[in-house]
């Protein structure tokens, strides 16, 4: 058999075009035409990699890397380092058609079940690490969980496999030790020579245990620093914000960077105490007014006509977004980051229940509960957040004041746990599940029982109905993550297929009876999880 001459310098380059290209059209030289030619083709391969394999020159040794360093946190439970296994092998994706069955989807499951491992403060099984990093790789919402429960070993894992890098960027400092807040002299080396991301972990971790500290710090390179850096940096006091940083605010507003500048401003706008506030107070109340002469008190608004330098200054952005009106765009901000202290006061001492349910003259009213909104979630005001979101059963479905259900969503973040979800609770007993799914994710997990209850009763509502439960494939999703595992045995009634009504579509029964078995196992699956994790 003909084979390729050995000396050919790009004999591997022809036999990969003959081999793309198939023998039938060309032949590699050396090789003859016919059907004895791909044989022909695969013998000259294998002759040409034990050439290319024998012609390789030895390299040097690498250095071998540093052992990891120890965790000495407690071991997980046996049985809990066997169900992170299952977790992890899960792979979602596997069904065809949409139609889900009765399995539970274990990878859904796996966020909590790192939440409550690092509750705990469990170490991470050493020969699940490079499953549990490859999961995190194709989840950004799993790494900050996945990568607290890895450890350290996670970084030192992604040094050596380039397809794990995220870790060292989701890291601060990539891992690097941070030295201790006694040790004045290794902070200051670290923070005037460090990395920007090892700068940034040190700045947070001061911040987080000393809030005046970090800002002292941050002061005495402040004037020297890049303005992308600046503004990572200013993010960080968001962290124990108060009234000790308005002074270091007060002078970023006159950063030349607008983004800074902007970034101060929504901080100061956030401590309703600040000069900015008070000036933003006078700027807003100018714009609203009560009028007396019609019926009944009717809120009149006159958006400002110019954004003066001083506005600009405060944070104020003069340049509207398409398809919006420039007074109402500056109007917005200004109310926005006014203190909503002012408006009793300017509105003749009503209560904020009383201002949100005055009318509001020549369609501002939108505008004005808008800004409103954004201002009770920025200053974390619950009082005005019950006066816009209105109560739960308020005719189609919206309160008085939210613009949307990712605003109410937001209002409803502003209220503790237990009134969030009895809120959600009363408004899914009254307008059902349709709009509800937003409103579910800001609720805590697990779910109340009220709310729990609420949700069960509508799903039950939905499938008496005869509807197909594909809509609320989300909310059934989210009762699988958040309903209280005891919730379990008061739902074996509803796994069995219901009969059909002439109404029904056919074949709904046996769907919801497979959304109710799922919805079963899943509970069930995550009490067994809780257990075995040693969560009383």
């Amino acid at each position: 058999m003909d084979k390729i001459s050995a000396s050919a310098p790009d004999a591997w380059e022809e036999l990969v075009t003959s081999a793309l290209l198939g023998t039938a059209r060309r032949t590699p030289p050396g090789v003859a035409p016919g059907p004895e030619a791909p044989v022909a083709l695969l013998d000259a391969a294998a002759v040409e990699t034990v050439r290319r394999r024998a012609g390789l020159r030895p390299a040097r040794a690498a250095q071998r890397p540093q052992p990891a360093p120890e965790d000495t946190r407690p071991a997980l439970p046996a049985a809990a380092a066997r169900r992170l296994a299952m977790l992890l092998a899960d792979r979602p994706g596997t069904g065809g058609g949409g139609r889900r069955g009765t399995a539970p989807d274990l990878m859904e499951l796996l966020p909590q079940w790192l939440a409550t491992a690092n509750a705990r403060g469990y170490a991470a099984p050493p020969q699940l690490l490079p499953a549990l990093l490859d999961a995190a790789r194709g989840r950004t919402d799993l790494r900050p969980a996945a990568l607290a429960f890895a450890g350290s070993r996670a970084t030192w894992l992604a040094r050596l496999n380039p397809d794990w890098r995220f870790a060292l960027r989701a890291t601060p400092g990539g891992g690097t030790a941070l030295p201790s807040p006694q040790d004045t002299a290794g902070v200051r080396r670290l923070w005037e020579e460090g990395l920007f991301a090892e700068r940034v972990a040190l700045l947070s971790a001061i911040r987080a245990r000393e809030p005046a500290a970090a800002r002292e710090l941050l002061a005495t390179t402040w004037a020297t620093e890049r303005a992308e850096d600046r503004l990572m940096f200013l993010d960080s006091l968001r962290t124990g914000l108060g009234a000790e940083d308005e002074p270091f605010l007060e002078q970023a507003l006159a950063d030349r960077s607008r983004n800074v500048r902007a970034t101060a401003a929504e901080l100061l706008s956030a401590l309703p105490g600040s000069a900015l506030a008070a000036r933003m107070a006078v700027r807003a109340g100018a714009c609203v007014a009560v009028d007396h002469t019609q019926d009944r008190p009717t809120i009149v608004v006159e958006a400002p006509h110019e954004c003066d330098s001083g506005m600009e200054r405060d944070g104020v952005v003069a340049k509207a977004p398409a398809g919006r009106g420039e007074r109402s765009w500056w109007f917005g901000q200004l109310v926005e980051a006014a203190p909503l202290w002012v408006w009793p006061g300017r509105l003749g001492g009503r209560t904020p229940e009383e201002i949100v349910a005055l009318p509001v003259a020549d369609d501002w009213r939108n505008e004005l509960h808008a800004a409103w909104c954004r201002a009770a979630v920025r200053q974390r005001d619950a009082g005005w957040a019950r006066a816009l979101l209105g109560t739960p059963a308020a005719p189609e479905a919206g309160g008085p004041g939210a613009v949307s259900l990712a605003e109410r969503a937001r209002l409803l973040n502003t209220l503790g746990s237990a009134e969030r979800a009895d809120w959600v609770a009363a408004f899914i007993a009254t307008h059902g599940l349709s709009e509800a799914f937003q409103l579910l994710g800001v609720c805590g997990v697990p779910w109340a029982a009220p709310l729990g209850r609420a949700v069960v009763d509508a799903l039950n509502i939905a499938r008496d109905a005869g509807s197909y439960p594909w809509s609320f494939s989300g909310v059934m999703g989210l009762a699988e993550r958040c309903l209280d595992p005891s919730e379990a045995g008061r739902l074996e009634g509803l796994m069995a297929v219901p009969d059909e009504g002439e109404d029904a579509s056919p074949g709904a029964g046996g769907y919801w009876a497979e959304a109710f078995q799922r919805l079963v196992t899943t509970l069930r699956l995550r009490a067994a999880m809780t257990e075995e994790l040693g969560v009383a």
